[in-house]
């Protein structure tokens, strides 16, 4: 199968489904007949750009990405609302700690809000590194964070 039929089944997959992890997309697939690997699927997820976001259970599931930015500063503001455990700033470095699991989500919703005064972000599971151009644009990132989380 093709990528791009099998990223159009993903599509269609998600508006009928939360899958909340690589493995339930491989098994929706495999159920509709189509065999393929975690690591594809994670291909799959970087070049479509799905976020995860939170779910009314509480748990955090893919979805397609925004057209735009509208919404997802409310993503965002929702996932440090919900995840929010510290957050520490050094020269052109901020540290935001995470409850564990959040980090790759809020480090993506960083991304894709494309804030001019951030070069780099890495998110591993309970923490996001936010690698800032300079000292003044971390205290605008750091001041900006502290607002939508309410600290």
């Amino acid at each position: 199968m093709k990528k791009i039929e099998r990223q159009n089944i993903i599509k269609k997959i998600l508006k009928d489904n939360e899958i909340e992890n690589q493995i339930d997309f491989v098994n929706k697939l495999e159920q509709l007949g189509i065999y393929t690997t975690q690591a594809t699927i994670s291909r799959d997820i970087k070049e479509m750009q799905l976020v995860k976001v939170p779910s009314k259970s509480g748990n955090y599931y893919y979805s397609l990405p925004n057209k735009s930015n509208n919404g997802v500063a409310a993503k965002l503001k929702q996932a440090l609302s919900d995840s929010f455990v510290g957050i520490a700033k050094q020269n052109e470095f901020i540290n935001l700690k995470t409850l564990p699991g959040s980090g790759p989500v809020i480090a993506n919703l960083i991304d894709k809000i494309d804030y001019q005064e951030v070069f780099a972000t890495v998110g591993d599971d309970n923490s996001v590194l936010i690698i800032c151009k300079n000292e003044d644009a971390t205290k605008r990132i750091f001041n900006i964070l502290s607002d939508l989380g309410n600290y």
